[in-house]
This record gives C-alpha cells, structure tokens and sequence, in this order.
C-alpha cells in the first residue's frame, strides 16, 4: 500500500530501500525507470520509439486484460507514433487478431480462437487464427512472451493439430479429397498468433528465434485438436468453406508438382507426345489444327481425310474423366487427360501458358449423337477447368459432322439432324427415290464424307467456343459476375453434387420439345 524506490548503477544498489510516507491502497505493481549507461551501450545510445511501442503493444495482448500507457517526448512522434496511448486487449489474442484483419480478405468469416491451461501444471497455451487468401502467412508464435520467428515445437504440434482436425472433418463429411492435404496446405493463408507460456523452456541459439522444448509439441497438439474438432463440429457451414478452400490449394499443389516433373523429363529428352497422335508437319501454331475424336475407327478414317501439313489426330478412347467430379490423383492417373495435357501442350491449372501452344485450333470431333455430345461435355469441363485460358482466347471449335447424307442421282445433301433432313428431303423432286444413310458414328463415314463435311476448311463449319453466361440471352452483367455464375453453372450440372442436376432437370424439363431417346 505504499510507495518503495530503490536507485541501482551496473547492477548494484545505490541506497537502501527507502518507503514512502504516501499511502496509495489501490495501486500495486513496478516503475523502472533507467539511462543508458554509456560504458555499455556508448556514448550515442539511442532506443527505435517505434520498436519500443511494438513491443509493448505486443506484451499487452500477450498478457489478456493488461493496460499499458505509453508516452513518448513530442519531438520523437511522427503520424504513426502517438505521443501518449493506451495499449488494451481485454479478449487478448482475439481482439489483436480482429484490429489487424482489417484490410485483409477472409477465406472465412470466423476466428478460431481458445485458450488451454493444464491442470497441476505451469503451462498456459491461447491461440487465435483464421485463414486470409493473403499470399504470405501473417503468422506469429511466442513463448512466454518472447517472439520466436524460426517457430519451434509449439508451432509444430499447433500445425498437426489443425491438419488432423481437418482431415478428420473431411471424413466425417463424406470428403475422400480431404486426405490430399499437407501441412503447407493447411497453413497456407494462416493468420493469427498462438502464445505459449511454459516453465524452463529451452530455445535454440542465444536469440531466443525458434523453442526446442519436447513436451510442448504434444501438449499443444493436444488442447488445439480437441477444440477444434468440437469448432468443426458447431459450424459446419464454415468448416466445409474452408475445407474446400484448402482442398482447392492441395489440388494445385499437386497440380505444379505434376507439371514440373513433366518440365524436367522434357529438359532432358525430345518431348514426348502421345503415341496415337497422328501430328501434322507444319509446326507454326497459327495454321495447325488438332481434331480430338472419340475411337480408333473414327481415327482411322480421319488420317485419311485430314490436311497432313496442318492438321493432326488425337483418337481418344470411349468417354473422358469428368475432371469435375474426380480427384486430382484420379485425374493425373487417366491416361486420355495425360495425352491430351501433352498434345495440347500449355500445362493446367495455374501452370496452363498459352505461349507453349502447339495448334492453333483444337477441334472436338464427335459423333453427331447424345453420347456425341456428351463425350463434348466432358471434354470442354476438361478444358474450362483445367485450361481455361484456351476457351477465353477462342482456340476451341466444335465441328459439325453429319447426321445424315441424302442422295439421289449426282446430287449429294449432308444433314446435320432429323429436323435438317426433313428440310433437305423438300428439296428433292416428290417421288425421288432418295438414297438416306444414316451414319451411326464417324467411323461408318466415307473419308472423302469425312473431308467435305468436317476437315476442308473452304466447305466445312465449325462452332468457336466462348465463354460467356450460358443462361442469359443477353448479358448486361459485369465479367466478373459472368464468369461467378457460369462456375456455378457448371459445378451444378458437372460437380459432384447429383442433386444440383436433379434440380436443374425439374427446373428445365417443361422446355424440352423433342426427346430423341
């Protein structure tokens, strides 16, 4: 309750304790007040007030619910350091994490924050973090205050906690992709602090940069799992959110891993092409086109019909992987996406390089039937999720192979579909007897069928793909919400909820006039 001041120099008293005579009950705690000695820190000593306020700043939400008043001479203050403030954070790690958020965009809008004290044991751990599509980790560890840059143990088990907790939760979520994920994955984005407060702690070097102390791994693990799985658990819209997120980041991990393994085995050796690539000879990309069509037969006739200088082949085998719906380790193992990845050329994902294209033109050649269209779905997902930037520049055509061929006497007609050849039908003399043939698929074609219709570019017709809202006759929208719903669109009718097509079949099915089954 009273005032007590003793003077020290170099460590020794000055004078014995000496007590005020001025009560003061309420007051309580210590005020060191000291010169630089000279002899130790020279004649021009001088303290950084900005260093000193940071430090400060960061005792008080250490230390939940502390006050700290700072001053500082005017002639010292500049506009980002206050003259005299008051340093407070009631809610410590928490409030500190929300006063720094603010210019930062949020993968979610939560904190996940707690605190953990161990019972009979001197050991405190608080923690408080979310994740911000930043692209450097705003992530900061101490132990008993003191900054620990380098992490350490306690960094280590806070990162394996948040990597089983979220792994767990994909499992219980029914989400096989969750196992993809890494440490790098997870604390990729990471934002926060995590204080730990423990008895000896051993760190490495004499700077203090980086704990070294065993035990602590386990225990933080420990506390920051369990809450976490019951945080998961209690916001599951929000853990889904962020596991999707995380699970986005792994895939493209993967993704530029795969393409530097590519990159360095061509930088050794002649590139590697598909073996049943049939390539064109000419090898400036503004005149090439490639055909992707579905079956050898189809191929077969194709190499017959195509322009050798300019054009090449890529039969590819039944139905391709809907890349939408499968993991990346699915993807990466389908050998029709590893040929057409290395035809193409350009790389996927983040990695996808329009200077590395091979052709000009890539040409999806199917049937002129549902499977047809169907085996195009697939293959434009594929190019719109994996090398977008081959649609946004106009490269990929559809081609329009024939139905039908009429014929009657010298005069030929190519039917696109029924309704086509009912209209070409009319042009012929009543009673002609016309010859109609029906392809069943490419392969049934005559080459020179093939050529007129599909491959001559003086007499064929190709469909240039765009992208742009697929469900507006007219878009009046920004790109950017243009491109936010053709994503939605095509995660609803592609992605991997088959409920989301349900829907949209109940929703359209009353605009379908003909269904040829």
């Amino acid at each position: 309750g009273f005032v007590h001041e003793q003077t020290y120099k170099k460590g020794v008293s000055q004078s014995a304790l000496i007590v005020s005579a001025t009560e003061m009950p309420k007051k309580r705690g210590t005020c060191i007040t000291f010169t630089p000695d000279a002899e130790i820190f020279g004649e021009k000593a001088a303290f950084n007030p900005a260093t000193l306020l940071k430090m400060a700043r960061s005792k008080a939400y250490l230390f939940k619910g502390v006050e700290i008043r700072w001053s500082c001479p005017k002639e010292l203050c500049t506009q980002s350091l206050p003259e005299k403030t008051t340093l407070c954070f009631p809610n410590g790690l928490y409030d500190y994490l929300q006063e720094t958020l603010d210019a930062k965009t949020q993968v979610i809008d939560a904190i996940f924050h707690g605190d953990y004290v161990q019972e009979g044991k001197p050991q405190r751990l608080e923690w408080a973090i979310t994740w911000t599509d930043a692209d450097e980790n705003m992530f900061r560890s101490y132990c008993n205050t003191v900054y620990t840059p380098q992490g350490g143990t306690h960094e280590t088990g806070f990162r394996q906690a948040l990597l089983k907790s979220l792994k767990a939760h994909g499992e219980r979520r029914g989400n096989k992709r969750a196992s993809i994920l890494a440490i790098e994955d997870v604390t990729s984005g990471l934002t926060g602090v995590i204080s730990v407060f423990i008895a000896n702690p051993q760190f490495q070097g004499q700077t203090k940069e980086k704990l070294t102390t065993t035990d602590t791994t386990k225990y933080v693990e420990t506390a920051v799992r369990e809450t976490m799985d019951q945080w998961l658990s209690h916001n599951l819209h929000i853990a889904d959110d962020l596991l999707e997120h995380l699970i986005s980041l792994a895939e493209e991990r993967k993704r530029r891993k795969a393409s530097k393994e590519t990159l360095r085995q061509t930088a050794t050796k002649r590139l590697r092409l598909p073996g049943k690539l049939v390539d064109c000879t000419a090898t400036n990309s503004d005149e090439t086109e490639i055909f992707l069509l579905e079956g050898d037969s189809a191929g077969g006739t194709a190499k017959q019909a195509r322009i050798r200088k300019t054009q090449a082949i890529l039969p590819l085998r039944g139905k391709i992987l809907n890349v939408a719906s499968a993991t990346l380790e699915k993807m990466f193992a389908n050998q029709e996406i590893k040929d057409l990845a290395l035809a193409i050329g350009i790389g996927l994902g983040k990695d996808c390089k329009l200077d590395n294209l091979r052709y000009g033109k890539v040409v999806i050649l199917t049937d002129a039937d549902t499977d047809g269209a169907h085996i195009a779905s697939l293959l434009l997902t594929f190019f719109y999720m994996q090398m977008r930037p081959l649609l946004a520049n106009g490269h990929v055509y559809l081609a329009c192979p024939p139905l039908y061929r009429l014929r009657h006497g010298s005069k030929k007609m190519y039917a696109r579909d029924d309704a086509h050849k009912e209209e070409l039908m009319k042009t012929f003399p009543v009673n002609a007897a016309v010859e109609v043939t029906r392809f069943k698929g490419l392969g049934e074609m005559d080459w020179p069928d093939l050529k007129l219709t599909t491959t001559d570019p003086e007499t064929r017709t190709l469909l240039k793909v765009t992208l742009a809202d697929p469900l507006k006759e007219s878009n009046e929208e920004s790109p950017e919400e243009i491109a936010k719903e053709l994503e939605g669109f095509m995660d609803d009718l592609m992605g991997r909820k088959p409920e989301k097509r349900f829907q949209f079949i109940q929703e359209n099915a009353s605009f379908v006039e003909n269904l040829d089954v």
